[in-house]
């Protein structure tokens, strides 16, 4: 049955084209190739500024560069997230990103008692990541923290399941081991997984 896709690109350099930015093409080939609609979104090209106060969080506006985006996320059923691995977790500029589109209304209800009501059950989605290291260094020795947050503090607490993930580890990747991968996210978009 074809999806509706979010592919959320999230390298913050804009100047140039980086792996990342083949993985989305293809995956997002494989999704058309298959039937699946996607549509993109490259934060790095957005113009927004950072939230900086609870109140601005919780009920400041939406900057304008941000609306079609946010609303391009919540057509669809499945995101799929990309960027590289920095410090350790996602750039700043996709944390501000998401930290804007992730507001009250769009990804939880609040209540005045209980646990807020998750308003994204029924969503899925994949987080790709590249990284300077091994990833069983980054799983093991640093428990993949930086994933890990993004998965469970913001994505399935707003009801997103299943979440999958692609680590690739660019420290002795040749170009034969990056058009594998490349092609294993043509596969993953033809799934919409």
């Amino acid at each position: 049955m074809p999806k509706r896709i979010a592919i959320v690109q999230g390298h913050p350099d804009a100047s140039s084209r980086h792996l990342l930015h083949a993985m989305a093409d293809a995956y997002a080939e494989g999704a058309a190739e298959a039937g699946h609609e996607a549509r993109r979104i490259e934060v790095a090209r957005l113009e927004f500024p950072l939230l900086r106060t609870q109140a601005e969080f919780e009920s400041g506006e939406l900057p304008p560069a941000l609306v079609a985006p946010r609303d391009d996320m919540r057509w669809a059923q499945h995101w799929v997230f990309l960027f590289p691995l920095w410090h350790g977790t996602m750039p700043a500029l996709l944390k501000g990103f998401l930290e804007h589109v992730f507001r009250p209304g769009f990804a939880m209800e609040y209540r005045e008692k209980g646990f807020p009501k998750r308003l994204l059950r029924g969503r899925s989605a994949r987080i790709v990541v590249t990284m300077g290291m091994p990833v069983l260094m980054y799983r093991w020795y640093f428990g993949a923290y930086g994933v890990r947050s993004f998965e469970r503090s913001m994505l399935s607490f707003a009801g997103i399941k299943p979440i999958r993930e692609s680590l690739y580890g660019l420290t002795f990747a040749d170009e034969k081991k990056r058009a594998r991968w490349i092609e294993e996210m043509r596969r993953h978009g033809g799934r919409g997984d």
